[in-house]
């Protein structure tokens, strides 16, 4: 499963090895452990890739044969490329718009562009 977390400033993505009942129950226990209220929604979550990061041909192949819609890839310009990943959003019922995004496909693909958003953004921080 992965996990995009967003926060005013930024994200972050994880790649957890619960699954996503697992995870979405936990979250579910402590949100009424703690009285807090939480919204899931089916939608959309979206980030940039370098096009030039090594690895992105190879994502590219990899989501044209899963062929599931859940991710989608865009060329923004010469220098970027946006993945979109079909998943759900779990909010609290603050009115800050900070939530988590997750998502579920096949491991070896999370693992994979886990592995390239963690190349990115070391590349971003090297610059």
């Amino acid at each position: 499963m992965l996990k995009l977390t967003y926060t005013q400033s930024s994200f972050y993505l994880e790649c957890l090895t619960l699954s996503l009942e697992e995870w979405v129950a936990q979250r579910v226990i402590l949100s009424l452990r703690v009285g807090q209220s939480l919204s899931i929604q089916p939608s959309t979550a979206s980030f940039l890739l370098p096009a030039d990061l090594p690895g992105v041909e190879v994502l590219k192949a990899e989501v044209k044969r899963d062929d599931t819609e859940i991710v989608t890839l865009y060329a923004c310009d010469a220098e970027y490329m946006e993945v979109t990943l079909r998943g759900s959003w779990l909010l609290d019922s603050s009115k800050d718009a900070v939530g988590v995004f997750f998502t579920t496909m096949s491991h070896h693909t999370e693992l994979f562009l886990h592995r390239l958003w963690q190349e990115a953004e070391t590349s971003v921080r090297c610059r």
